[in-house]
């Protein structure tokens, strides 16, 4: 790992201690790029992560933070430039999947699922983008989903955060185009992730024929999908969505 086309370059991983995350720190280091992974309150689960990229011959830390917050988001970039240098590329991926009837819900259970998807990103973008304006070079990747591309009941805060931030994105996008920074939206379908209870059940079989493919997909094909925006490859790619889910949607 120590070559590799992300040599030299760091990158950010918002909740990359399990799932997609992980598994795009793992994909990102593996390019060559340091990693700074990041999760909430289980350290054993981060190191577990960044234990995995040493042992492969990276190097990655950890910081645990609360990216709702601005302290939690410059802390952790800050953290990432200190290690590093700088930060080159950031994945904003950490995010609450709420499930409730719109009618139950309240006001403050809302915001809160609002608030770390949009807040969070608004601070982790003004943290980082510095530092991408200064080595001309940047790559930012936003999770969204299919959700609130097709619709899905009780859960109105999660659709309302992921269509916020896709229009976040769209307009990070646009406003640096000239300064060789990209930001585009990464839109999983039905991915075989470990879940919370508060997310609901899992995928079942009769959601399941709605996916052309007829089947979930795994968290390395959307890490792959991640891997590539932020190569060089993708470098004439800004603003856009691009939909992992099986043909599921056809955007």
């Amino acid at each position: 790992m120590t070559g590799g086309p992300l040599a030299g370059k760091t990158a950010v991983v918002t909740g990359s201690s399990r799932n997609i995350g992980r598994a795009t720190a793992l994909a990102l280091a593996a390019d060559g790029a340091n990693v700074v992974v990041n999760g909430v309150q289980d350290q054993a689960a981060a190191d577990k992560v960044a234990h995995e990229v040493a042992e492969a011959g990276g190097r990655a830390i950890v910081h645990l933070a609360d990216v709702a917050t601005k302290a939690g988001c410059d802390g952790l970039i800050q953290a990432a430039a200190e290690a590093f240098g700088g930060v080159e590329i950031l994945v904003v991926n950490a995010s609450t999947r709420g499930r409730k009837p719109f009618l139950e819900m309240s006001h403050e259970e809302f915001r809160g699922v609002v608030d770390i998807t949009i807040d969070g990103a608004f601070f982790l973008c003004q943290a980082a983008i510095p530092h991408m304006q200064k080595a001309g070079w940047g790559r930012i990747v936003t999770l969204g989903g299919i959700s609130w591309h097709v619709g899905t009941t009780n859960r109105v805060h999660n659709l309302t955060g992921k269509a916020g931030l896709t229009g976040f994105t769209r307009g990070i996008a646009k406003e640096f185009a000239t300064q060789g920074i990209t930001a585009n939206v990464v839109s999983p379908g039905f991915i075989e992730t470990e879940r919370p209870a508060s997310a609901g059940p899992g995928v079942s079989p009769e959601q399941l024929k709605a996916v052309p493919m007829g089947r979930t997909g795994h968290v390395d094909e959307i890490a792959g999908t991640v891997r590539f925006l932020c190569s060089d490859a993708a470098a004439y790619m800004t603003g856009q969505t691009l939909h992992a889910n099986g043909g599921m949607f056809l955007g």
